[in-house]
């Protein structure tokens, strides 16, 4: 179930914060060497003289950072903010957030709100990733869940400084641009607490079983490699996969992850723009697709929306 943790990778890559300059630094490098390929989808959307340029990201990298294709270092350049859905740099708010929504308060523990076998597999995927129990056992299901599918990603060499997001702070910065969130913290890590006890320990044992049959890493190089080549078919193909069928997990990514959200973005995208009046936004990928994409709720609210590649 690896895409809904993409599309809320800000919970690993916040917490990686420190190392941006770093990253950067390699980014840079990694810039001048790479061809500038079109990648995820580029979208233009206008409205009363205000314009938002929409490019789909993912939030890790196969290889680390990739240059910025013209047409989005293009839309960037002509833009007056930098919108994303969190400014990954600023960490603080992002750990307050996850200390309210992911742990148990204190004193409680995972294994009273689990079953003994969910807890073995729990334990089993823990050891394959070195860790113990002990030292995870206040953290909700749902976090864990997270944690293990983002361990699994680094150490098949899904980099967190390969993320899109990073190439377009660097950009903005060094154009003196403005950033802007679309989200907070707080609404975002507030979203999986929303599941019940009994959803959370579902999302959990699901995650666990693509960990352990290697679907979680298959869908992963799927959707990277989608976004890599902007290839509309395979995205959504993703999309699709993602959010069917009879789990928790596809339910959540359906309703909540995309289905609650993207509304809300698309508000925040409408209120920015009357400040800004030209923006780049930089979203998830998924978050641009099907009849509850952004473009499309932009489509219903009088935007003019073209699809650029």
């Amino acid at each position: 179930m690896l895409s809904k943790f993409l599309l809320s990778l800000a919970i690993a890559v916040a917490s990686c914060s420190s190392a941006y300059s770093h990253d950067i630094a390699q980014q840079e490098l990694n810039t001048q060497a790479a061809p500038p390929l079109n990648h995820g989808a580029l979208y233009r959307v206008e409205h009363d003289g205000k314009t938002a340029y929409l490019f789909g990201t993912v939030h890790v990298g196969k290889q680390g950072a990739v240059p910025l294709a013209p047409e989005v270092a293009q839309a960037l350049m002509a833009s007056r903010a930098l919108v994303l859905e969190l400014d990954i740099r600023q960490s603080e708010p992002f750990q307050l957030a996850l200390a309210r929504h992911g742990s148990y308060a204190d004193g409680d523990i995972i294994q009273r709100h689990v079953a003994p076998q969910t807890l073995r597999l729990l334990v089993q995927a823990l050891s394959r990733a070195g860790l113990s129990l002990q030292s995870m056992e206040h953290y909700k299901p749902w976090l864990l869940a997270n944690m293990l599918v983002s361990m699994e990603l680094d150490r098949n060499g899904f980099q967190r400084s390969g993320a899109a997001e990073y190439v377009l702070l660097d950009a903005a910065s060094k154009q003196d641009k403005a950033v802007r969130e679309l989200e907070s913290a707080e609404s975002q890590l507030a979203l999986f607490d929303t599941l019940n006890e009994r959803q959370q320990e579902q999302y959990l044992l699901e995650n666990l079983a693509d960990l352990s049959d290697g679907q979680a890493l298959k869908k992963s190089e799927e959707l990277v490699e989608a976004w890599d080549s902007a290839d509309g078919q395979r995205i959504n193909a993703a999309w699709r996969e993602l959010t069917t069928g009879d789990t928790v997990s596809a339910a959540f990514m359906q309703r909540t992850l995309l289905g609650k959200r993207n509304p809300e973005m698309a508000n925040s995208i409408d209120r920015i723009l009357q400040q800004d009046q030209v923006a780049f936004v930089g979203v998830g990928l998924l978050h641009l697709v099907g009849d509850n994409g952004l473009p499309q709720l932009l489509r219903q609210r009088g935007y003019q929306v073209e699809q650029l590649y």
